[in-house]
């Protein structure tokens, strides 16, 4: 119904359009059928004002010879009765005529069309004042009056007068009639046979369009448009079947969102259920058994629940942190510092944590290292995060090295440790959310988040963190940072 609706509303605006333009050429070919009568006219009878002044001297020493000139000037209009006769001095002022009905109403005559008329001896068509009509121009023939060799004035004919004028409007006003009709007729039939067919093509390649997005609403997620670019509607084809593989790719994101979030929850839901069950335990351990345990065995018991409650608030805060990142909540807020620095720092921090666990922490970097910019605290998260992850893969015995390189425009920060390694085909999986390496790392405690934070705050920094890693060789983590000049 709404194409039928469309169909009609195109065709009636096509038709108006062609009524408009069939209006338009009516008046064009009236006004052009005017000029070329008139045209005609003068090419008939231009040289009847020299004919005139041959037959008779219409002037003697500058004055009208009336008796001489009327009869002549009469049979004149009797033969063609749409001519008026005028005489006029040199400077174009109006001293006799013969005019039937109606009066002059000019005194003169503009000489210029009149000059130039003798000049060109009417070949070339033009039009001079119309002294029954002031302002308005009209076809006429004019001839010099010479006596003795003297210029005494001009002999000056319209020739069409009131009555070819009475003549051609009743004729134009038929012919504007007829031809109005017939053009009305063309432009009506003209229309609706192309624009009928016009329309239904492109209504056509409209409705085709239309059943492709239907059963793309229905569920056909495959639904395209044929041959889109070769369509009358290429453009509106084309931007559906783009917008349609656009809602199919977000679809099919939006699944696989849906499946890491049921593996979030699940391992959000281990990872916490382990902690408050081992603290749950032992709480009402101390709880059942107060008086029975020693001061010993209830340090220890409360020790173990407080590490629990450790790993709890770590993850809690792991994943607000994260979630944060995800919204686009966290900018980052640039600076320029010394990398060196924070990586001393950071290697303070965890030298206790290294010897206590039997690992060698080693500080690589050269001397005058520039200055980086970046967010301190951000970065600082992410070292402290890669680090977290080498110690806590890195059996005893091992070594953890940071390293900082001066690269050409960056410095290069690389936390590496001698841990059991990732395999090759896992490297992208480990930095997805709640993903881990399918190897011994996986009986390890944590989340899995660590990583998936330090990537999310590297695109902050529109940088890439990098992975090098073989099995029973050991880890690395790479990333850069734009450096600038101290």
């Amino acid at each position: 119904m709404r194409i039928s609706k469309l169909y009609w509303k195109l065709s009636a605006t096509f038709l108006l359009v062609m009524v408009v333009l069939g209006v338009a050429y009516v008046f064009v070919s009236v006004y052009t059928a005017r000029n070329y009568f008139h045209e005609v006219n003068q090419r008939l009878y231009g040289d009847l004002a020299e004919h005139l002044i041959k037959e008779t001297k219409p002037l003697k020493n500058g004055q009208p010879d009336t008796l001489a000139t009327h009869d002549i000037m009469h049979s004149i209009m009797v033969v063609n009765p749409s001519v008026e006769v005028y005489l006029l001095d040199t400077a174009g002022n109006i001293i006799d005529y013969v005019v039937p009905y109606s009066t002059v109403k000019l005194k003169s005559v503009n000489l210029a069309p009149v000059m130039d008329f003798i000049k060109n001896k009417g070949k070339v068509f033009m039009e001079g004042d119309d002294p029954k009509n002031p302002g308005v121009s009209n076809v006429f023939s004019a001839a010099p009056i010479v006596e003795n060799e003297k210029l005494q004035g001009y002999a000056y004919l319209i020739l069409a007068g009131e009555q070819y004028k009475a003549v051609t409007s009743t004729l134009l006003g038929s012919y504007f009639l007829k031809t109005g009709s017939m053009v009305f007729m063309a432009a009506l039939i003209g229309s609706l046979l192309v624009g009928l067919v016009a329309i239904w093509l492109i209504t056509k390649n409209l409705q085709d369009i239309i059943q492709v997005v239907r059963r793309f609403k229905e569920g056909d997620r495959k639904a395209r448009v044929t041959d889109a670019g070769n369509t009358e509607l290429s453009v509106l084809a084309t931007t559906f079947n783009d917008m349609a593989s656009t809602i199919e790719a977000n679809i099919e994101e939006l699944k696989s969102v849906e499946n890491l979030r049921r593996e979030l929850i699940a391992n959000v839901s281990h990872d916490l259920r382990t902690p408050l069950a081992i603290m749950q335990g032992y709480v009402e351990t101390l709880a059942i058994k107060n008086d029975q345990l020693s001061s010993e065995e209830r340090l220890k018991y409360l020790e173990i629940v407080l590490g629990s409650s450790e790993k709890l608030s770590k993850l809690i805060a792991q994943l607000f942190e994260y979630s944060k990142l995800e919204a686009k909540q966290i900018q980052a807020q640039k600076e320029p510092f010394f990398i060196s620095e924070l990586a001393q720092d950071i290697y303070q921090k965890y030298q206790i944590l290294a010897k206590k666990k039997g690992v060698e922490l080693q500080l690589d970097q050269p001397q005058n290292l520039p200055l980086v910019f970046a967010d301190l605290g951000l970065v600082e998260r992410v070292i402290q995060n890669l680090m977290d992850n080498a110690l806590k893969f890195t059996p005893s015995g091992g070594k953890v090295t940071i390293a900082l390189r001066a690269m050409e425009n960056s410095v290069e920060v690389r936390i590496a440790d001698t841990g059991p390694g990732i395999p090759e085909t896992e490297h992208s999986a480990i930095f997805e959310r709640y993903r881990k390496a399918n190897s011994s790392q996986q009986t390890s405690a944590g989340a899995g988040l660590g990583l998936a934070i330090a990537r999310k705050i590297m695109e902050l920094h529109d940088a890439t963190i990098r992975v090098q890693s073989k099995l029973n060789e050991g880890t690395a983590f790479m990333f850069q940072l734009p450096s600038i000049a101290a």
